[in-house]
């Protein structure tokens, strides 16, 4: 717990920026963990008491700075509200959220190590996070490692659990991977399970409307690199640095 003091001198999600501002390298990094969430939409449309996060900034006070947050993939907590103060949160800073920690953290690997392995499972640790998820289907191989790993938080070390699906008594759900038709395209996601080993299903058609939304988004994200690209060309070609322009 930190003290009030500590707690009156931090930032307000409102002065935080809700991301690292990290472009994604593939689509399901943004895909999958919506997909989960939008599952547990379903499965858990009676409760008021979770909420899951996708590519959100998590702010908390075990790291370097308050300031400086980790950025899941996708993370959920439990005993906080859905939509805080009846709104959509932008960040998620652990002392406006009664000091509730996520439950569970998702990291999915890319062509490019992010400290999955390393770095953000000390921070994990650090924060408290019980369940931590590492999905590296393309490159377990160069990264030594099993292509969907679940760990455990026991006595501040994160150990690894054997299982899939594995089931979180916590949570009360399972999670694994399985494959799926999604927007027309057979490939393997991950999903949530019951106690049972049974899938919960995503409909199609939700998922087909999810990808097609991301697949407009990632559009906008290029067109407005491509602006920004031309803007500084103009710059160099007028003889000015578009990396150290003066402050306004």
């Amino acid at each position: 717990m930190i003290s009030p003091e500590l707690k009156l001198s931090l930032p307000s999600t409102e002065d935080l920026p809700c991301s690292d501002d990290t472009p994604v390298d593939n689509e399901d990094q943004n895909l999958l963990p919506n997909l989960l969430l939008f599952v547990l939409i379903g499965i858990w449309s009676d409760r008021m008491d979770w909420y899951f996060g996708v590519d959100m900034a998590v702010y908390h006070t075990t790291g370097i700075s308050p300031k400086v947050p980790v950025v899941p993939d996708g993370f959920l907590s439990l005993g906080v509200e859905r939509r805080k103060g009846g709104k959509s949160r932008r960040s998620y800073a652990v002392w406006e959220e009664n000091e509730v920690v996520p439950i569970l953290a998702l990291e999915m690997v890319s062509h490019k190590p992010g400290g999955e392995y390393d770095d953000k499972m000390s921070i994990y640790a650090g924060l408290g996070v019980l369940y931590y998820i590492i999905y590296n289907p393309e490159f377990w191989r160069r990264d030594r490692h099993q292509p969907f790993e679940v760990y455990k938080l026991i006595d501040g070390q994160y150990r690894q659990q054997i299982g899939e699906p594995y089931w979180m008594p916590e949570v009360r759900l399972g999670i694994g991977r399985s494959g799926q038709v999604i927007g027309g395209i057979e490939q393997e996601i991950l999903v949530w399970y019951d106690e049972s080993g049974n899938v919960y299903p995503l409909p199609d058609a939700a998922a087909g409307q999810m990808r097609e939304e991301l697949r407009v988004e990632r559009q906008r994200a290029e067109v407005q690199q491509q602006r920004a690209e031309r803007l500084a060309e103009y710059l160099r070609s007028q003889g000015i640095d578009p990396d150290n322009l003066p402050e306004s």
